[in-house]
């Protein structure tokens, strides 16, 4: 049985949705972000204090891409065979990693967790995810998936941030509708049933719950990691 420790937040949404589509036998533990990752237990899982965590065998690994790829190299699912599919899905799932999560980040955190207290921060990034937005629809051209004919963990990885641009009141001037790839990739992989499983695995805590839990965790803003 592995064990995951994670939240409903686009990074550990990914995890559950590998777990729902490989078929694999897991315990979640949901943790609550507004203090429950700075305990010593969950500190001693991750130094860094950040979901999610997967636990296999006493093999604790971190690092959502990373445990993508873990779970894909495990299984043999999601993660083609071909040199070149393979480098190519690394590829999307690197962009995702490097690009997508952490613009659509820093978005929300000043849109929403500051309040727009400086929009012309926030409308900085809501210009850098659109415009990463505008590059997934480049790369879904011609082809169904976002590293080309093939579901693949790449997928997984980007699904909950596109998500967000239909659940988050923050995300809902993104331009998702404007990108027609990216609209198409998206309605034909939502409907996915193991990915509809894995999106609410865990469903979030009470939205004022979960958006508390986000404030507590910005740097320099929450006091679970103030800056001196």
């Amino acid at each position: 049985m592995l064990e995951l420790y994670s939240d409903a937040t686009p990074n550990g949404l990914k995890i559950s949705i590998a777990l729902e589509e490989m078929r694999l036998d897991y315990r979640m533990h949901q943790i609550f972000l507004g203090g429950e990752q700075t305990t010593p237990d969950f500190t001693t899982m991750n130094p860094n204090q950040k979901i999610p965590v997967l636990i296999d065998d006493g093999f604790v690994l971190t690092e959502s891409g990373a445990i993508l790829l873990y779970l894909a190299e495990k299984t043999g699912l999601f993660l083609p065979d071909d040199p070149k599919k393979r480098a190519a899905t690394i590829e999307a799932l690197m962009f995702q990693m490097g690009s997508l999560g952490p613009m659509f980040g820093q978005y929300l955190v000043f849109a929403a967790a500051w309040g727009n207290k400086f929009p012309a921060v926030t409308n900085r990034y809501f210009g850098e995810v659109s415009r990463i937005m505008g590059v997934l629809n480049t790369r879904l051209q011609g082809r169904d998936y976002l590293a080309g004919d093939e579901f693949t963990v790449a997928d997984m990885a980007v699904a909950p941030w596109i998500r967000l641009c239909e659940i988050h009141p923050a995300c809902a001037e993104l331009p998702l509708s404007k990108n027609d790839n990216l609209l198409r990739w998206w309605t034909q992989v939502s409907r996915r049933p193991a990915l509809q499983k894995g999106l609410l695995n865990p469903e979030p805590f009470a939205p004022e719950k979960q958006f508390d839990a986000f404030v507590k965790a910005v740097v320099g803003l929450g006091e679970i990691h103030s800056i001196a």
